[in-house]
């Protein structure tokens, strides 16, 4: 019935009545906010949609000549102009948003008449959303500092600026390839910066065991030597070494998602011991954390998190990531899977991501998946042991001792699964 009712309408009466449908939103918006200005305001219910046919009617009569309709799109936006500058005479601060909603409305017209209707009138629900919720976007901009503005910026820089124009090709004998290695790089970051944000959200919430998990997210290794200066002026050993075994069990969980994404067939071997390793490290640590200590003073773990999203840190780790794939290549290639597992273990001394992850762009191809599955466990059960020769470094002896203990545990029993590969 719809059907046979607009085919008693001409296809051009069609255009003319959506131009006029969604012009007049736009100017019942603005006339709602004209009646509470207590200045002269821009247009209104029939300003613009008439400024809306304006722009249909010159789309309409300049075809596929551009020069016609920009005139016609220079001779509103020079009325506007004028409408501005009257308003500033009785308003110092008035806003701009009525003239640049009557240059949009005159768009909108022009989109209809070239049959965009799906675009125009996103552009219509996009634009009413923006205007009526002005108070809340400017009390946003007010409430938000300009560094997590900045780091929201270098997020969508490295991931939607830099990835898309990064040549997908591989290079070298080693068949590096850039693309790949950004997209890594992206993933990384992406994990990092949610728990960044997480992290801003609930400083000073949440207690020892939230700054934990989120901590080790972002980085286990961080975690554990923040946590363990902070205990050094504490006297809560169970609850710090606790909170610092949870963030080692969280670094298992963010290694299964990292290797699962990266290689399916590396993922379906390690993801079930890894989230079993996981569930042990926070387990196990919420219940070490519960045990009573002598004295129990309210613990603080609160520390500003570091901006992980550093233009110059991205590109040391694909830096980093690049040479580690070509050192385990060369490792494999000239020294044998042993020699791998001596490189895994030494690689857990520093940030084990980039081994871990080169692993995954080689396994099943210059590494045996079995080889590189085991790499990664030798990898992340020599970093365990390294946060807790760290631990014990950094924090009070009681708490140190702890958190070595609990960490060796959990570097034995991440060796565990070598005997079932």
């Amino acid at each position: 019935m719809i059907k046979e009712a607009m085919g008693l309408v001409p296809p051009e009466g069609v255009k003319i009545l959506m131009t006029l449908f969604l012009s007049f939103l736009i100017g019942l918006e603005r006339e709602e906010s004209r009646s509470r200005a207590g200045h002269y305001y821009f247009g209104g219910v029939r300003t613009f949609p008439l400024i809306g046919l304006l722009g249909y009617s010159m789309a309409l009569i300049s075809g596929p000549q551009l020069i016609p309709l920009a005139l016609g799109f220079g001779v509103v936006g020079a009325f506007l102009l004028l409408s501005y500058q009257h308003k500033l005479h009785t308003d110092q601060e008035a806003g701009l948003t009525t003239e640049i909603s009557g240059l949009g409305t005159f768009v909108l017209g022009v989109l209809v008449q070239h049959d965009q209707f799906w675009i125009a009138t996103t552009i219509v629900v996009i634009s009413m959303l923006l205007l009526e919720l002005k108070v809340g976007l400017e009390s946003l901009a007010r409430r938000l500092p300009s560094e997590e503005i900045a780091t929201f910026t270098k997020f969508l820089l490295i991931t939607a600026v830099i990835l898309p124009v990064v040549p997908d090709h591989a290079f070298t004998a080693f068949r590096l390839n850039p693309f790949k290695t950004w997209v890594i790089v992206v993933a990384v970051s992406t994990i990092s910066y949610g728990s960044y944000v997480l992290q801003r959200k609930t400083r000073g919430r949440g207690g020892v065991a939230l700054s934990a998990i989120l901590g080790g997210a972002y980085s286990s290794t961080v975690t554990t030597v923040v946590l363990a200066k902070k205990a050094k002026d504490q006297t809560r050993p169970h609850l710090f070494s606790g909170a610092i075994l949870m963030a080692s069990g969280i670094m298992y969980l963010r290694l299964a998602i990292l290797v699962a994404i990266f290689n399916r067939p590396l993922g379906d071997r390690l993801v079930m011991p890894f989230l079993l390793l996981a569930l042990v490290g926070l387990a196990a640590g919420a219940l070490w954390g519960r045990r009573r200590d002598p004295e129990s003073p309210e613990a603080n773990a609160s520390h500003e998190p570091k901006n992980p999203l550093e233009l110059r840190a991205a590109f040391l780790f694909a830096a980093i990531f690049l040479a580690v794939m070509v050192a385990t290549d060369l490792t494999v290639h000239y020294f044998g899977i042993g020699a791998l597992y001596a490189l895994a273990a030494l690689m857990g001394v520093t940030d084990v991501d980039p081994f871990i992850l080169s692993l995954t762009q080689t396994a099943g191809g210059v590494t045996p998946l079995v080889a590189a599955a085991a790499g990664i466990l030798i990898a992340a059960s020599s970093n365990n042991v390294v946060k807790g020769i760290y631990a014990y470094a950094f924090a009070d002896r009681k708490t140190g001792i702890q958190c070595l203990l609990l960490l060796l545990a959990l570097a034995a029993l991440g060796l565990v699964p070598l005997f079932f590969l």
